[in-house]
This record gives C-alpha cells, structure tokens and sequence, in this order.
C-alpha cells in the first residue's frame, strides 16, 4: 500500500480508521509491511458527526484498491510519458554544459554564485537525524534548472522546516532514507559552501507558491533531468539530436507559446523591461541599426591595427586587418581605402582603383578616397601611355580631372598627351572617317579637325 496516501487519510479521519483498519487488513501484507511505521504516530478524528463509521469501514475494507500504488500511475509509464511529451509546449531541454567540458570546479562554483533563495532542488535523503534529515542534491527544479547531482552537494533540512501532518510528535518520522524530497531553498551560505532547505511553502517565491514540496515519486522527478540522465547514458547523444527528438520542438506555435510565456508581444518593440515595451522607438534604435554602428565601430579598430601594422611594414598582417574589418562592414569606406592604398603600394594598381571607387560609392565625398583615387588614375594612365595606349591613358587622367579639376599632375598628363597624339596621329588615313568606339571613353574628340579628316564619336 502507499503509505503516504494512508497518511494523508488517517491525518483526516483519525485513529478510529487506523483501529478499524488493522482489524480488516489483518491478513493483508501490504498493509502489515506499513503498519509498524504508521503506529509511531497519533491520530485524532478530524471531523465529527452521523456517517463516519460507515465511511472509515467502507475505506478499510478497500484499502487494498484505494491505497493500491498504481493509482499513481493508472497508465503504464511508458504511455504516461508519450503522453507527456505529447503535451509538451516547447522543447524543455537539459542544461547545455552537460555537452560542454565545463570542469567540476568551476561548475560547482557557479552553481553557489548562482543558486538564490526561493528556488527550488530535488534531492534524495541520505542521512536523518534528531534535528533534521541531510538530501544529495539531485538537480535544481524550480529557477535555475541544473543537473548536479555529479557535484556531491548536500543540503539539511532542518526540523523546523518540516511542516507537521496531523499531531505527529515527530515530523522525522513520515520520512525515510531513500526518499526523493522537493524543497525550496532556504540559505546559502556561499563562504563555508552550505545549503539549507525548507518544505515550508513559505520559502517559495511568489511564482512558484503552487508547487508542493516534500515527498515527491520518481515519475515527478523534472523532465530536463530525466533526459539529462538519457543523454549521459548515451555517449553519442548530441544536443541537436536530443533537441530535434523533443516532441515541443516541433509544435508549430512554439514561438508564441514562447513569448507569450515572458510577456512580450512580436507586434511591438520586443523587451524584457515591461517600461520600455509600452513605448515607441525611432528606426535607428533597433537592432539591425545598433548592429551596423556597432559593427563599423569594430571594423574601425580593425583598421587601425591594419594602419599600425603597414607603418611598419608588415604589410600581410595589415592586410588580414583590413580583410577582417570588411568582413565585419562590407561597406566600410575606410577599409576600402586603406586596402586600396596597400594594393597601390604593392603594385596591383587596378584593385587599388576598384577599392577607390567602391570607397566613393559609399561616401562620394570621402577626401582620401578622391586623393588616392585621383593619384592611381594617373599612375595607371602613365602605364597605359609606356603600352602606347594613348587613348586609353588620355581617359583615364580625364577621369580624374573629373574628380579634382584642379589637381596638377592630371592636367600636366593630359596636356602632354593631347600633344603627342596630335604630333603622331596617321597622316593618312584609307577611310573618309576615323572611328572611336565607347570603351575608349574619348567623346572630348568629337569634332576635332585634324589632317583635313573629321572625328568621328561612334556610339
């Protein structure tokens, strides 16, 4: 028979039921095999009146039905937990260090940085004495949820904490070693490593009042712990397998079941400070906005230490920097022109000019960006000019008076070349006009006169 049912029974109708009881049950093995232990205790009626006879005979001659420990569990367990799981709302998941090499050290520590009053462990009773019992602490169960029952923690739970059923004399004595014990967590004594417990509902927060502390079955035992054991016994469990195999996984409305939980609505500015879910923010204050500060921010370091690193001629270090920053902000305009004065300083003059030009189309009035793009036009038309690709060349220094009418070394170039062109331009020519196409970017020739011949732009 289950004896904390029979408690819970003779605590309401009182002595007479247990008198009536032994004479029934007699012969019953069950009922002997609990009778010593509920004999320790008195008992007095708990209510009067006509009609308790015939209720205490009639519990005592079904005893063995209604104190039958399959009453616990009327479904086989393998059924109840299908039918758990099936009503799990949401993957509940063991704690993610038992995947981690998180050492016992440090997991213990945290734990008694973290552990607060008012939350809620499961442990086993291991030793009891006159002024209380000792619990092995299995897992936490209510607030933080942690398996640490590897950490070889105790807890006491003293005397007073006890709350009394019925008139027992000693409260120690409804309990036995072996038994599994929910309890809320009373004082931490986090310098000498120690824990008190209570069963008292009153060492609860608010939240978690409808939890009943004291002795609890093993089927009650948390389900993130029961899986927690699954996964140990397992070496090749992994975390994504035993989170996809979780029936709340797969729930369609996880996601508002989730926010519903914690309050916060996915139509307005989600937050965990109810203060600011109530209120309206401008673009710039969400998250994608605060990203893309935070990572140019982070990229400008980056670049910097690229800087720092090309002053003193590391020039490969400087060009990872430069990478990493543009990983992080792809855009970033003084990344750009830092690897594009790199490419130029190496030689590979036409990815320096792309840097450039991607650098403008970000900030079109980026000085150092018009500066070095100016200089590598130039330089590359110098190139162009020693291939005899004059046309070519002539383009590209107008392209750079075009960024910065005033820059000299682009107007030397273009005057130089204009001359040479003219003094080296066929004299004769077989056809009545001379076509330039649009990839030679010269439309300033149209109309030009030269040799009696007339120009033509060829779109």
């Amino acid at each position: 028979m289950d004896r904390d049912l029979l408690r819970q029974c003779l605590a309401y109708h009182g002595e007479s039921l247990f008198n009536t009881l032994k004479c029934e049950q007699t012969e019953n093995p069950d009922f002997q095999a609990v009778v010593s232990d509920l004999s320790k205790a008195s008992y007095e009626r708990g209510n009067g009146g006509q009609g308790n006879q015939l209720v205490e005979q009639f519990i005592a001659r079904k005893a063995d039905i209604l104190f039958s420990p399959a009453w616990k569990t009327a479904t086989p367990r393998q059924e109840q937990q299908e039918e758990e799981e099936a009503a799990e709302p949401y993957a509940i998941m063991p704690p993610v260090e038992l995947f981690m090499e998180v050492s016992y050290e440090e997991r213990r520590a945290m734990l008694y940085r973290d552990l607060e009053r008012g939350d809620i462990v499961v442990g086993k009773i291991n030793n009891i004495r006159e002024y209380g019992f000792f619990l092995t602490l299995l897992c936490m169960a209510g607030g933080l949820e942690r398996d640490i029952e590897d950490l070889e923690l105790s807890a006491l739970c003293h005397i007073r904490e006890i709350p009394s059923t019925g008139n027992h004399d000693d409260p120690l004595s409804y309990y036995q070693i072996g038994d599994l014990i929910r309890a809320g967590v009373k004082d931490i004594d986090r310098y000498q490593e120690k824990i008190t417990v209570s069963l008292q509902p009153s060492s609860l927060t608010p939240s978690s009042e409808h939890i009943k502390l004291g002795v609890i079955s093993r089927e009650e035992l948390p389900v993130h712990y029961s899986r927690s054991i699954q996964a140990a016994s397992d070496t090749s469990e992994t975390y994504g397998r035993l989170l996809r195999g979780c029936h709340g996984y797969h729930n369609p409305s996880v996601v508002e079941y989730l926010l519903g939980m914690v309050g916060v609505s996915d139509t307005q500015p989600p937050s965990m400070m109810r203060g600011l879910q109530s209120k309206h923010f401008e673009e710039e204050d969400f998250a994608s906005a605060i990203r893309k500060k935070q990572s140019a921010s982070w990229a400008l370091k980056c670049v910097r230490a690229g800087v720092d690193h090309f002053k003193h001629g590391r020039h490969v270090e400087a060009m990872n920097e430069y990478n990493k920053a543009l990983e992080i902000d792809t855009n970033n305009v003084e990344a750009l022109v830092a690897r594009g004065a790199l490419y130029a300083n190496k030689g590979s003059i036409m990815k320096a000019i792309t840097d450039f030009e991607l650098g403008l189309e970000s900030c079109p009035d980026h000085r150092n960006a018009k500066k070095y793009l100016c200089q590598t036009l130039v330089e590359r038309g110098k190139q162009l000019e020693e291939q005899e690709k004059l046309v070519t060349a002539e383009g590209l220094y107008r392209r750079a008076l075009s960024l910065d009418d005033s820059y000299p070394e682009a107007q030397e170039a273009l005057r130089k070349i204009t001359d040479t062109m003219q003094v080296s331009w066929p004299q004769h020519t077989p056809h009545k006009y001379l076509h330039i196409h649009t990839h030679t970017q010269m439309p300033t020739l149209l109309g030009v006169l030269i040799q009696g011949q007339t120009l033509r732009y060829c779109g």
